[in-house]
């Protein structure tokens, strides 16, 4: 066990505690992939689920739904981008992340900022020597069945994320549920959702090391599951900032998705065969021998494009005195693994998920991830419930 000592005091946080959100790089320039397919222009009925509680809040917006799907979407005038909870938004926009543009989005940013956290009087453990991630074994659909990556747009172009297959408790055996850090959804206090989320399970499930010509059919071998629904904590869309540790103790988020293209009525959960239990009773790290972390890393030396895993005793970080203590494990693993599942043994001694990686330092070396609690519960039932009769 590791022994405890105080957080270092704000004037020395600087040198071993500069913080980033671990997500997500620009794609840079858009390009002929951005271009909605023929198909793109089906009825809405045929291709858009979109709860009725939010419609009319988007024609307050004066969001058109046909011209979002065919390009609307580019525009992030702030009184575009939605940003309340009641708002999310996603159509689906068939055949937009192809392959192409899948790798496209693999970039990092391409200059991260630097902030230093505001840790006071909080406990953390020291810095845990760094973990090498290893590589998933593949085919990934049969080594980690429930682990994928998340594809998205912002402002500064398509990024990515990692992600999990949850289990729905109102569903059981056929969840549509997948798990993921918030700032993989939504910009947090100066931003709002992101658009076109997708989940593509086993993304790349050889492991090629390089996708260039590789079949659709390879790179998203389950398909492109689309985000109808999505849900984060009050406190990321208060708080959550890309740099500094902001909200990162409730960085988390659950995304409802549906099949891009029609699967007669087989859930995510059947098509991958597998869902990981959430526990939102997980011990304090001192009393977890073991977390496993899963993602697609993307900033270099990685190229987002092969899963990789980190096995490690957590110790505890405090970001802020008053918010609850977050997981660290040591790992090497970069921006795109943000939102991979955290993994410990549950109660019942099967694997269970317990947390998410959310930031870690910009020169690598070490992940952090919230110890799932009320808050995180009361989102996953949320989004568990809005689809407990469908």
């Amino acid at each position: 066990m590791r022994p405890i000592r105080p957080t270092l005091a704000a004037a020395s946080v600087a040198a071993v505690l500069t913080l980033t959100a671990t997500a997500c790089g620009p794609g840079g320039e858009e390009s002929a992939g951005d271009k909605p397919s023929a198909s793109a222009g089906q009825g809405l009925a045929d291709r858009l689920t979109i709860p009725d509680d939010i419609k009319d809040r988007l024609k307050e917006h004066g969001i058109d739904l046909d011209k979002w799907r065919n390009g609307e979407w580019r525009n992030w005038d702030k009184d575009k981008w939605l940003r309340e909870a009641k708002d999310f938004v996603n159509p689906i926009i068939e055949d937009l992340w192809d392959p192409d543009r899948m790798r496209k989005a693999e970039k990092p940013p391409q200059q991260p900022i630097a902030e230093d956290i505001s840790a006071d009087e909080g406990i953390t453990d020291p810095t845990p020597t760094a973990v090498d991630a290893q590589g998933v074994k593949a085919p990934y659909r049969t080594s980690a069945p429930e682990a994928g990556k998340v594809f998205f747009d912002g402002p500064d172009g398509s990024m990515v994320c990692s992600a999990t297959v949850v289990q729905d408790p109102a569903n059981p055996g056929r969840s549509n549920m997948v798990w993921t850090a918030g700032h993989c959804v939504h910009a947090g206090k100066k931003g709002g959702w992101y658009r076109n989320i997708a989940f593509v399970p086993s993304y790349n499930d050889s492991a090629r090391s390089n996708t260039a010509d590789t079949a659709k059919e390879e790179i998203a071998p389950h398909g492109v599951w689309w985000g109808d629904w999505a849900r984060t904590s009050d406190e990321w869309i208060g708080q959550g900032a890309k740099t500094g540790g902001q909200g990162a103790p409730f960085d988390f988020a659950v995304i409802h998705v549906t099949p891009e293209k029609g699967r007669a009525g087989t859930s995510l959960e059947e098509t991958v065969g597998s869902a990981l239990p959430v526990d939102f009773a997980a011990p304090a790290a001192p009393r977890i021998e073991s977390l496993t972390a899963t993602g697609y890393p993307a900033a270099a030396p990685f190229d987002g494009e092969r899963m990789f895993q980190c096995s490690d005793e957590p110790g505890r970080l405090s970001v802020r005195a008053e918010d609850p203590t977050m997981y660290r494990i040591g790992c090497t693993m970069t921006g795109g693994s943000s939102g991979g599942g955290w993994v410990a043994e549950g109660r019942d001694g099967k694997p269970a998920l317990v947390s998410n990686t959310s930031i870690g330092p910009v020169s690598a070396g070490w992940l952090a991830g919230p110890r799932l609690g009320a808050e995180a519960k009361a989102v996953y039932e949320s989004v568990s419930k809005k689809f407990a009769r469908r």
